[in-house]
């Protein structure tokens, strides 16, 4: 059986239109002094993310053609013609920026729906370099709107995110993270009732094994939340006093996120 056959594709389309649905509600709401304002990210307005939202998507609506028609849809943005876009349309009015993420979100869904069946497992490159399935698109737009959401500083927080977005998050990052060695032993969403392992070195913990709401473990693994408030070893709170011998440092985390781990190739 292909993996493709295991993957809810048209559940990935229903949940990229709900988050679509909703970050487009607070964009729409947004004057044109509030789009200027500073998001959650350092340097970058709200104006900021949300063109790089929608030069996100309209990246991804290259690839899908790519995988659709088997040739390249004409040339393909660098790195620095994106950031180009988006320092030339970051300054744009609130009617503007919320009107070209519609269009192009509107875009890659209609692109995703009529992507064909066969054609969903078709690899196709990232703009960093590795590849995956073309159906893959829509969990890194799903993954790219729930947290630039938060991003945007317009109320919504990592406790808003979907359960399911949560579960699909963490199993990926942690086994990306195990993958990497990471010092840490295990991972357990306390409110999920789901943990995993992650391994690390040490002849006795392998690391700290790190407790928490779901969406607050998370947030820390994106860069998006602290690590305060998280549990580890025997319910200690992560910056609590106490002998280095106890309590283990918490590891240095890589840029998030992480391409996926065993992955296609």
């Amino acid at each position: 059986m292909d993996l493709v056959d295991l993957v809810d594709v048209d559940g990935l389309v229903r949940e990229v239109r709900a988050s679509a649905a909703r970050l487009g509600a607070d964009a729409g709401a947004l004057t044109d002094r509030q789009a200027g304002e500073p998001s959650l990210l350092p340097g970058w307005s709200r104006g900021h993310v949300l063109t790089h939202l929608a030069r996100s998507a309209d990246a991804y609506r290259w690839t899908l053609a790519l995988a659709r028609t088997g040739g390249a849809p004409g040339p393909r943005a660098d790195a620095a013609e994106l950031d180009r876009r988006l320092r030339e349309g970051a300054g744009r009015g609130a009617g503007a920026l919320a009107a070209d993420l519609r269009d192009s979100l509107d875009g890659l869904l209609r692109d995703a729906a009529e992507l064909p069946v066969e054609r969903r497992a078709v690899l196709v490159p990232a703009l960093a370099g590795w590849r995956h399935p073309a159906w893959y698109l829509l969990w890194r737009a799903w993954r790219e709107l729930e947290v630039h959401h938060v991003d945007l500083n317009s109320g919504r927080t990592p406790a808003d995110w979907p359960e399911d977005f949560v579960r699909r998050a963490l199993t990926e990052t942690t086994a990306a993270l195990a993958a990497r060695g990471l010092p840490l032993a295990r991972v357990e969403a306390v409110d999920l009732g789901q943990d995993w392992p992650v391994g690390g070195s040490g002849p006795v913990l392998s690391g700290p094994v790190l407790r928490g709401p779901g969406h607050a473990l998370l947030a820390w693994f994106a860069g998006r939340g602290p690590a305060a408030g998280l549990l580890w070893l025997d319910g200690v709170p992560v910056g609590t006093p106490g002998s280095p011998a106890v309590l283990p440092t918490l590891p240095t985390l890589p840029a998030w996120p992480l391409p996926p781990e065993p992955g296609w190739g």
